[in-house]
């Protein structure tokens, strides 16, 4: 297998390079901006100037939605199809020992492409969209890989045994058909087969061998990353070397460490350019063997042979290597002037807030966890409130006992009697028997004494009366209202308690928050779900004076992204993994903390 990559790259590798460097810096700058404003004109002729989890259905289900959605996904799917398209007919030039002219690659692609508006290859968005990602391993640019299901949606999953089964089930289903199908590629682009006949074609030749194709793509993919990754540590150790070596020339030396910085960072983004094709080069080479195998004619694309007059009038790579050029230059200037900074040294004011307390080592919504979430080092607790028949505000998430009390009883219809006989604890741990739900009252009354915020979600269950006002009532009770935030996912709710008490910091809770939500007059701030936010959201909203919370953060890759970010809230689970990630960024530098890393090792 790596005698035949080796063939295969010999002869149209650069015009693949050329191809994919080009292609993927216009999906990045131009491509994908281009198909995010079709999305936002979408909604503006739907009527909708901004997304939430509260309108995101009604904008589905609109018939103007409905139309210009399935034109944009099909656009979408002719734009991966394009790109696609050149890499297999560059490969299968290469399989023929022929260096091609690239225009005549590209435009075959185009017209090849065009046949997916055509009602028989339909089916191929759907392939684009939950197949294709299975080749990019997490680091290709695509517009479709970057599709991923939010964090609270996962959790939510993970904490159903019987949802996780069905979750893994669609995995192991998807990754089956996508190795029955990795063949109508293929056949689509080389031998013009509709994506059925494709599908179909490709399911046979693979028949018997999937799991050979499966273990042979997934191990040539691992040792790519492997040797980009043993590059990028010899590349750390010379930076250590000459950072020990030229130390008492700081000048001298903060430029071979930026050098080699943007260095790690062009190998980084050469190999996220060629990841995707390499995989193409596999897919095409298996193809090619199998077809061998079952005796079937490979029916090859003809273009035009490069003659050796044409490679010396390089127009396209003296174009190339001019956009590589402008593009580093770019780059480099933007590390110059600090806007692209390798040596990144500010504080930060980002807060953390325990969900629900300190919900991982204790029952969640008790005094235990507020107590736990202090200790961890917390800034803010976030509690779920609700109403009794009595009209008392309790803490809990549910709107019944079920899971925490074990006993069938809503909350509208118990009394603050009946709720204080129920044992929350136990359903975490024997330890916590007896361990009981705490009205908003007996929570604020703690925190001011231990000087904690609140961060007080609404939970209304459509049998209130004066929900709204009476929570105001208790918080302007003990003056609290400097302390404490109101959240709520409906909108209504916060519009309503606005209208009781408008001093009071509001905050809109929300799985989906798209377009200009600062429109949200009712809302100061918004807590969006992490999979979500952006930097222009972020950026968008500060810009307004509004402030950003992320939920719910547990693991150190979506925190650090968060911090990336420059959320101003951090809602998690685990408080201490939060605020050390934090502290370890109030002044950091990257390169130092990589060397640090370096030398422990060696």
């Amino acid at each position: 297998m790596v005698k035949e990559i080796k063939k295969t790259l010999k002869y149209n590798f650069f015009n693949l390079l050329k191809f994919e460097f080009i292609f993927k810096l216009l999906t990045v700058f131009i491509f994908s901006p281009f198909f995010l404003w079709i999305f936002q004109f979408i909604m503006k002729l739907s009527g909708y100037s901004y997304l939430t989890k509260e309108n995101f259905l009604p904008f589905l289900l609109n018939p103007i939605s409905i139309v210009m959605l399935l034109l944009l996904f099909l656009f979408l799917t002719f734009y991966s199809l394009f790109d696609i398209g050149v890499v297999i007919q560059l490969i299968d030039s290469s399989y023929q020992k022929r260096e091609v002219k690239l225009s005549e690659v590209m435009r075959s692609s185009f017209q090849k492409s065009l046949r997916v508006f055509s009602i028989k290859n339909f089916l191929f968005v759907f392939f684009i969209l939950f197949l294709i990602p299975f080749l990019h391993v997490g680091v290709g640019i695509s517009l479709f890989s970057a599709i991923k299901i939010p964090e609270f949606i996962l959790d939510f999953i993970r904490a159903n045994a019987t949802l996780s089964i069905l979750y893994c089930l669609v995995l192991v289903l998807l990754l089956v058909l996508f190795f029955r199908w990795i063949y109508s590629l293929s056949y689509y682009f080389l031998e013009d087969c509709s994506f059925l006949e494709a599908a179909k074609k490709s399911s046979g030749l693979g028949k018997g061998k999937h799991f050979k194709d499966f273990f042979t793509l997934v191990v040539t993919q691992a040792l790519l990353a492997i040797s980009h990754l043993l590059l990028i540590l010899l590349l750390i150790v010379l930076l250590v070397v000459i950072y020990h070596c030229l130390h008492s020339y700081e000048w001298l030396n903060s430029i071979f460490i930026a050098i080699g910085c943007l260095i790690i960072f062009v190998s980084f983004l050469i190999y996220t350019i060629v990841s995707s094709s390499f995989s193409y080069i596999i897919i095409c080479l298996m193809f090619y063997q199998h077809k061998e195998d079952h005796g079937e004619k490979i029916k090859h694309l003809s273009f035009s042979k490069i003659s050796k007059k044409e490679k010396k009038k390089p127009l396209l790579t003296g174009a190339f290597v001019l956009l590589v050029v402008i593009s580093f230059s770019f780059l480099t200037y933007q590390v110059l002037t600090g806007k692209f900074n390798l040596n990144i040294e500010y504080v930060r004011t980002m807060e953390v807030t325990a969900h629900r307390g300190a919900s991982v080592l204790y029952p969640e919504n008790t005094m235990s966890a507020f107590v736990g979430a202090k200790e961890l080092g917390a800034d803010w607790i976030e509690l779920d409130v609700q109403q009794t028949k009595d009209r008392e505000i309790i803490v809990l998430h549910d709107t019944n006992f079920k899971r925490t009390a074990g006993v069938s009883l809503n909350t509208w219809e118990a009394t603050l009697e009946e709720v204080k006989k129920l044992d929350v604890g136990s359903f975490k741990d024997k330890r916590f028997q007896g361990e009981k739900v705490p009205t908003l009252e007996e929570v604020i009354v703690w925190a001011k004494e231990n000087h904690m915020k609140l961060n007080i979600e609404l939970k209304p269950t459509g049998n209130e009366k004066d929900f709204e006002k009476d929570v105001a009532e208790i918080i302007l009770k003990y003056h609290f209202e400097n302390d404490c935030v109101i959240t709520s996912q409906v909108y209504e709710v916060l519009e309503n308690f606005k209208k009781v008490n408008s001093n009071i910091l509001t905050v809109y809770v929300t799985a989906l928050a798209y377009g200009d939500v600062t429109q949200l007059d009712a809302a100061d701030y918004f807590s969006v779900e992490a999979s979500s936010i952006t930097k222009s959201m972020v950026s968008t909203c500060h810009n307004e004076g509004k402030q950003i919370y992320a939920w719910t953060v547990n693991t150190d890759e979506s925190i650090l992204k968060m911090i990336d970010m420059n959320v101003d809230n951090i809602i998690t689970d685990d408080p201490t993994l939060a605020k050390e990630l934090i502290y370890s960024s109030k002044t950091s530098n990257i390169l130092a903390e990589v060397i640090e890393g370096v030398e422990r090792l060696f």
